[in-house]
């Protein structure tokens, strides 16, 4: 398997440990896909990505429904994506997404995480050399020959290798053709069981199992933020 997919692997399980907090999490991502693109998954990429994932999450259809309906309705909050960076202790680097409707509740809360455990929040733009952003699609690629899709979707924007495991096939490209990586996967009639934008470490730290315990309190100390979409970070995963 590759770097990219072993990462995603071990910290999916950590992010998206606690049900409730990720059925929070994805309401969130429902509400913006619709303030942006409208209510209709069929004329909405952004939302059928963002379903299908909830979905893989085994969020209940009536909690889907029920997102966007509320996504739609005058009291709903306005959310505006924001992302943070930062170290933590032992030069660990860390990346913050989140989803808020209350950017100086957030930026406080962060700092303040950053700040017990003796790390420090930085400017933004400042581990872009440290971290790629990648689209990421997992497919049900029963049937499929993986060599000759790869060949045709290179075109679109996707990269030449894949990995797979008992989830699907997990393909990777350029974050900025994910609309149309996706749209090209569905006129093939391929099944995405789930996608995403993630950010993987170009290097990796190997610290100790005491720094390594600092680093996860901090990490899960963050993930407990309801604000928060996702944390990335480059400590080696053992």
């Amino acid at each position: 398997m590759g770097r990219a997919f072993e990462y995603r692997k071990a910290t999916k399980l950590k992010r998206w440990g606690n049900m409730a907090r990720t059925f929070t999490r994805i309401g969130k991502q429902i509400a913006i896909a619709v303030k942006a693109g409208g209510p209709e998954p069929e004329n909405n990429p952004h939302l059928r990505a963002i379903i299908a994932n909830a979905k893989r999450e085994n969020m209940p259809k009536d909690n889907i429904e029920r997102a966007i309906k509320n996504a739609m309705g005058k009291d709903q909050k306005d959310y505006k994506e924001m992302n943070y960076e930062g170290y933590g202790p032992f030069g660990i680097a860390i990346f913050v997404e989140t989803a808020t409707d209350n950017t100086t509740r957030t930026v406080a809360n962060v700092r303040s995480y950053f700040n017990k455990f003796g790390g420090s929040l930085g400017t933004s733009g400042s581990l872009d050399f440290i971290f790629t952003r990648k689209a990421m699609f997992t497919i049900n690629a029963e049937g499929v020959d993986m060599d000759e899709l790869i060949l045709d979707m290179i075109d679109y924007g996707v990269e030449d290798e894949y990995d797979e495991d008992e989830e699907g096939v997990t393909i990777y490209g350029d974050p900025k053709s994910f609309n149309q990586i996706q749209k090209a996967l569905e006129e093939k009639g391929i099944e995405i069981k789930g996608s995403e934008l993630t950010r993987i470490p170009n290097d990796v730290k190997e610290l100790n199992d005491e720094q390594r315990a600092t680093i996860d309190k901090l990490i899960e100390r963050i993930e407990e933020d309801e604000d928060v979409q996702n944390v990335y970070h480059n400590m080696k995963i053992d």
